[in-house]
């Protein structure tokens, strides 16, 4: 897999000069954004993870204005947030070896994800390609962690999120 996910989606968009939510969203690469949604997107993970646990810590621990915080924290998410609820469909590489899939398939349901379809081809040359739909709506785990873990398996040669959508 190449670089983790740094992408976020902003979700608000101007009407009639007064700012209302919106289904709308547009993809922005990180470095694009404003500084006080990236130190928001921080502040929010700091929240998630327990590392401060009131708000007026993180924002202080990111140099972040409490207001700047509240004006654009229902606004901004990570992508991989934006994947939860939705289905995933990846490509995998595997080797052809007794357990191969086994395992793959026991590392997937470890994340509470729900494999709905599973297609592999015949084996060539000692390896096949493994096309995998799965629900994530309750995985315990970002959609990135996954494919690290998937990636890390030893009969892994390939890993590729080749669709998502609802």
């Amino acid at each position: 897999m190449s670089e983790p996910y740094n992408e976020v989606i902003v979700t608000r968009r101007v009407v009639k000069g007064m700012r209302k939510r919106t289904d709308q969203f547009y993809l922005v690469r990180e470095d694009m954004l404003p500084e006080a949604m990236l130190k928001t997107v921080r502040v929010k993970e700091l929240l998630d993870s327990g590392k401060c646990e009131k708000i007026n810590t993180a924002v202080k621990q990111v140099d972040l204005s409490r207001s700047a915080f509240y004006k654009y924290k229902d606004g901004i998410f990570p992508f991989h947030t934006m994947l939860k609820e939705k289905i995933i469909t990846l490509s995998i590489y595997l080797e052809d070896r007794s357990g191969a899939l086994s395992k793959l398939l026991s590392l997937i349901a470890q994340t509470g994800a729900n494999v709905l379809t599973i297609n592999q081809t015949i084996p060539l040359q000692g390896k096949a390609t493994i096309t995998l739909s799965i629900e994530t709506a309750a995985m315990n785990a970002d959609v990135s962690v996954l494919l690290n873990k998937i990636e890390q398996l030893d009969s892994v040669v390939k890993v590729e999120l080749i669709g998502s959508g609802t």
